[in-house]
């Protein structure tokens, strides 16, 4: 009989321990918890993830640079877009994520695209919250398997 009052302390005083940590793990696979500003890897810019106009979805634009001016002095553009018209537009500001919607897992979002203006291409991509301040972005061609992943961090 005592010994399951020892267990049940024992239990009691672990849930008490590492309780508020389970529940920031929990939060952090909610959908609201992606949003904020995420800094990409190797800290070039930072990322504003929010809902999207169309409701249930999330997108991101690029707020900050790290180096945001060209050789010349003069703001970087989207020179590398492949639709002339849109070659003129100022990088900060720029549409980078789009379209994203809940997984099946808790933390996933998919079926969105990622734009990268280095090279003027959109891919596939998912996005996978490791934890509350940790992001995984994978973008890829066909199947996710043929892609690239990044590591984001919050921005507090």
């Amino acid at each position: 009989m005592w010994v399951k009052h020892i267990v049940s302390a024992i239990l009691f005083v672990t849930l008490l321990q590492f309780g508020p940590a389970f529940a920031t793990t929990v939060s952090g696979t909610v959908s609201g918890t992606v949003t904020g500003v995420w800094s990409t890897e190797g800290g070039k810019s930072h990322v504003e993830i929010s809902n999207c106009e169309e409701e249930g979805k999330l997108c991101g634009r690029i707020i900050w640079l790290k180096e945001p001016l060209n050789d010349q002095g003069k703001p970087k553009h989207d020179a590398n877009n492949p639709d002339i018209s849109f070659q003129a537009r100022p990088i900060v500001g720029l549409p980078l994520l789009a379209n994203f919607v809940p997984g099946d897992e808790a933390g996933v979002w998919g079926d969105g695209t990622i734009y990268n203006p280095e090279d003027g291409e959109t891919y596939s991509c998912t996005m996978s919250l490791l934890d509350a301040d940790t992001l995984k972005v994978r973008g890829y061609v066909g199947l996710p398997l043929f892609g690239k992943s990044q590591i984001w961090t919050r921005v507090n």
